[in-house]
């Protein structure tokens, strides 16, 4: 018994030391090792006493009726709850614009006004300045998958021995009893308790910057170029329902005039709408300052995720 208990420690061991399976192949983990097998079954009793012995012996017992059946298993333990992994780096920003072109050169002086050569060409202006680089792409945020089932329960413990041959009957008239039938087989092995349950999905418990977009001056509709972006969060929070959407368009500080608050509420408004019309569930959506107001710029609407509460 205690061999069995060994072995299956060191498998359990075995499975909780083994490298994750990489994101991408399966969310879920593997099903846990089997139970180890279970204790034998008790000796049977011992026969009853034989009655006084015949002239011949008896013939043999009938066989005993079948075991009952065992004890259904118990329900597995909740699974872990999941674990929240860092997601992919986001793609390499665009180039920025190019710099603007330097001022052309001065004329060159005059010449001589009878003979003397032409002046030399002005210098060349000096070259614009380097366009700023674009800005590094958001990271992806990415949920682990729960936990395996537990493993199956241990198969039903050995069937006891047979119970011991009743005692001889007198021997002065009767002949011997007839030997003990056969104990009757075990018991079907009760059924597999139920799988436990699953843990719950690993949470965000701070908002998350997710993607932002770029509005063009006193303009209030999405550009083509982030058009993408709003597929790319229907679709993430569609295999996550989990989540929730934050929406911040704080502009930036130095804008006080009534008419920024109006355009920046405007710009939320698309973002929100888009997103809607995307399949992202209203209620699934708010808005507020959830960024870094520190990270404020103008012409910016941010994009947050958080679990839900």
């Amino acid at each position: 018994m205690k061999k069995l208990m060994l072995v299956a420690a060191a498998a359990l061991f075995a499975v909780g030391c083994s490298t994750a399976q990489p994101i991408g192949t399966s969310l879920v983990g593997p099903p846990g090792p089997d139970g180890p097998a279970g204790p034998a079954g008790a000796r049977g009793p011992v026969g009853e006493k034989g009655a006084p012995g015949a002239i011949m012996s008896g013939p043999a017992g009938a066989e005993g009726p079948a075991g009952p059946a065992g004890i259904r298993g118990q329900t597995g333990a909740t699974g872990a709850p999941g674990a929240v992994a860092v997601g992919p780096a986001g793609a390499v920003g665009p180039a920025g614009p190019a710099g603007a072109q330097g001022m052309r050169g001065d004329t060159g002086a005059q010449g001589s006004s009878t003979v003397g050569p032409a002046g030399p060409a002005g210098p060349s202006g000096p070259a614009g300045a380097q366009g700023i680089a674009g800005d590094k792409g958001a990271q992806g945020a990415t949920l682990v998958g729960p936990a395996g089932p537990a493993g199956r329960s241990g198969p039903a413990g050995a069937q006891g021995s047979a119970g011991q041959t009743g005692l001889q009957g007198s021997s002065t008239t009767a002949g011997n009893t007839g030997a003990a039938g056969r104990s009757g087989p075990a018991g079907a092995q009760g059924s597999v308790g139920a799988i436990g349950a699953q843990g719950p999905v690993g949470a965000v418990d701070r908002w998350t910057s997710f993607r932002e977009f770029v509005f063009e001056f006193n303009r209030a509709d999405i550009q083509a170029s982030d058009t993408s972006k709003v597929s790319e969060i229907a679709a993430y929070m569609n295999q996550n329902p989990s989540l929730r959407i934050g929406i911040d368009g704080s502009m930036d500080p130095r804008g006080t005039d009534p008419r920024n608050h109006d355009l920046s509420d405007r710009r939320i408004s698309a973002v929100r709408d888009a997103l809607i019309q995307a399949g992202v569930p209203s209620s699934k959506i708010q808005s507020g300052a959830y960024g870094d107001a520190k990270l404020a710029r103008d012409r910016r609407v941010e994009v947050l995720i958080s679990s839900s509460k």
